[in-house]
């Protein structure tokens, strides 16, 4: 786009700027360019306290000019070579085009069954890959208020391996615990739990391989906690852990190679036909 046709184009714009700026506030200006309130749609959300409204206005209104301010420089600045944009945008086009594409092939044609033995099968070949970096746990877990009538009995509960305890225990927590997590099925990371457990320690794998049951306090609340497993950091990662993470690299793996087989068709494809020559 050269220089004349620009200014042609700003032209064009400044004379339908002038009815609207009959009819509408103005914001700002940057030489023959204006703001207006309607350009501000959508850019508040619903519900914003005016302070958090008139925040946004004004970092809007702000960018806004300076953005136009660094156009305006360019354009002073600029040569009609440096401001030809023509291949860059046709490059983009063009990744734009294949990239749809190999989505909607995707889409229709991509296999995305993937059986539990297929993933314990790429587990099993690939352990190197699946090496913890920090200390995991299965456990239970009951916040109680300090003085709770019912600690000794959900402690009690806590380490029995029964069903009918461990219903006890849900119904208990239910009513009477201020936090709680008893699915001991979940591996969680070790660091997230302290966060939620006032736990002082200064050597986690000590503390896990010497306590299967621990209890600890702050100046409300009782926390016990239950450890039914756990795995240290760079050991092997369990495989209920890793499930969702293998699907992901299998079918991004399948992804890869339907896309790589759709290019040599069509390039095959193309060769037969001679539909394209190599000078």
């Amino acid at each position: 786009m050269n220089k004349s046709l620009l200014l042609l184009l700003i032209l064009l714009n400044s004379c339908t700027l002038f009815f609207k700026k009959k009819t509408e506030r103005m914001l700002a200006r940057v030489g023959s360019e204006y703001l207006f309130e309607s350009d501000l749609k959508g850019i508040i959300p619903a519900g914003s306290l005016p302070k958090d409204s008139l925040i946004l206005t004004k970092s809007f209104i702000d960018n806004w000019v300076q953005q136009k301010l660094m156009i305006k420089q360019a354009l002073n600045n600029l040569s009609n070579e440096q401001m030809d944009f023509t291949k860059q945008l046709e490059d983009y086009k063009n990744s734009l085009i294949i990239y749809q594409y190999e989505n909607a092939l995707v889409k229709q044609k991509l296999d995305t069954v993937i059986t539990d033995e297929e993933a314990r099968n790429y587990y099993d070949t690939n352990q190197q890959n699946f090496q913890l970096k920090d200390n995991i746990v299965q456990l239970q877990y009951v916040k109680l208020p300090l003085k709770s009538s019912i600690s000794r009995q959900v402690k009690k509960l806590l380490i029995s391996e029964n069903q009918d305890d461990k219903n006890k225990l849900v119904e208990l927590c239910e009513k009477n615990a201020v936090d709680s997590f008893l699915d001991d099925q979940i591996w969680l990371y070790f660091n997230d739990v302290l966060k939620q457990i006032p736990i002082r320690t200064f050597n986690q794998e000590e503390l896990l391989k010497s306590h299967r049951d621990i209890e600890v306090q702050d100046s409300l609340f009782l926390y016990m906690v239950h450890f039914k497993d756990f795995r240290i950091k760079e050991s092997l990662s369990p495989f209920s852990l890793e499930k969702q993470r293998i699907r992901d690299i299998i079918l991004n793996k399948r992804k890869i190679e339907l896309i790589g087989r759709m290019q040599e068709d069509i390039y095959s494809k193309a060769l037969k036909n001679n539909d394209f020559e190599i000078y």
